[in-house]
């Protein structure tokens, strides 16, 4: 899996932001905002098995990083009133991590497993009847005198967030009754998020300052803490104290995001197209190699949101810089171009 560069406007998890992530984090369906019709539909799951005293049925959620999939599955948990017990694909190595964990669950418990797309295959496996039938295989012995001992447990709840669907086991994600995806945030949601997150930091916030942090945000909401963040340094420092608009400028001026959420490195990679292959079509190994990245990094780090944007374009012969990344960088449109990219 390619290791995402740490840049103040990328959407995964960067190292010891768990707990100011925690801190922040919405605490019951009131607090959370957006993802409206997914938020409606957990109210009603949450609130039938409550009624029931049951277990909720197995949910996946997926959708890019940083949209609140990890602040769902802490909700859900509180609603229920039930333990969340947190682990990840890559940490679960072997069936002996898998068994510990779902030992250790009580009744009607919420398993949440992060990055699941990621799960070994031999843990995929042993996860299959835990999640079916509730109960843990155990071979003792090897060989032709190797026995399986059964273990029963406890009616539980798994809660899987991937941010690959695709790469997930067609058997695996048929195991999950419910299936969730999260969408990009819009502005206002954001600018909501952002004031809030404020208020806890006690920070003094003006509207228009949450407005600009928010158009810089990408739609996601854990960019628009991050910028927060390093807002709040600036506003301490350089400022009154309060996030205004003047002060949300300089900040993201300071860390090169433009007017677009756009940093140096997608500037670089827009600019490459453009001025080095004409605009393309260039294939992304030649791409990679001017600006000095991995072609698997630009795929998979760079190059979605420069798509969603609507600024490039992934065709057969190659990537395409469409007519709002010459205009973003002020450059002239060549003529001659395919009347269906320009």
């Amino acid at each position: 899996m390619v290791r995402p560069p740490l840049r103040e406007v990328a959407a995964e998890a960067q190292e010891g932001e768990a707990r100011l992530e925690q801190s922040l984090r919405p605490a019951t369906f009131e607090e959370y905002v957006g993802q409206e019709k997914l938020v409606a539909n957990f109210r009603v799951y949450a609130r039938a098995a409550r009624e029931r005293n049951e277990a909720l049925d197995h949910v996946l959620l997926s959708g890019p990083p940083g949209l609140g999939k990890t602040s769902l599955a802490h909700i859900l948990a509180r609603e229920l009133g039930v333990a969340l017990h947190v682990t990840s694909g890559p940490a679960l190595v072997k069936k002996g991590d898998l068994a510990g964990l779902l030992t250790a669950l009580a009744p009607r418990d919420i398993l949440f497993i992060d990055e699941i797309h990621r799960l070994s295959p031999a843990v995929e496996e042993a996860l299959y009847p835990a999640m079916e039938d509730f109960r843990f295989d155990v071979v003792l012995g090897a060989g032709l005198g190797a026995q399986t001992m059964e273990m029963r447990l406890e009616r539980f709840t798994l809660v899987g967030a991937t941010t690959r669907t695709g790469l997930l086991a067609s058997p695996l994600r048929d195991r999950f009754p419910i299936q969730e995806r999260l969408d990009f945030y819009q502005p206002g949601e954001l600018r909501e998020i952002a004031e809030r997150a404020a208020r806890k930091l006690g920070l003094p916030v003006e509207r228009a300052g949450a407005e600009a942090l928010a158009r810089r945000a990408r739609g996601t909401p854990r960019i628009a803490i991050r910028l927060l963040q390093r807002a709040r340094d600036f506003a301490q420092v350089e400022g009154t104290g309060r996030l205004d608009e003047r002060i949300v400028d300089l900040t993201l001026e300071r860390l090169e995001v433009d007017g677009r959420g756009l940093d140096a490195m997608d500037r670089r990679i827009l600019a490459t197209v453009i001025d080095a292959f004409g605009g393309g079509p260039v294939g992304i190994e030649a791409v990679a190699a001017s600006v000095g990245e991995e072609p698997d990094t630009l795929e998979d780090v760079y190059e979605p949101f420069l798509v969603r944007e609507g600024l490039l374009a992934r065709t057969p012969r190659g990537r395409v810089a469409l007519p709002a990344a010459f205009e973003h960088l002020g450059r002239e449109r060549p003529a001659g171009r395919q009347p269906g990219l320009f």
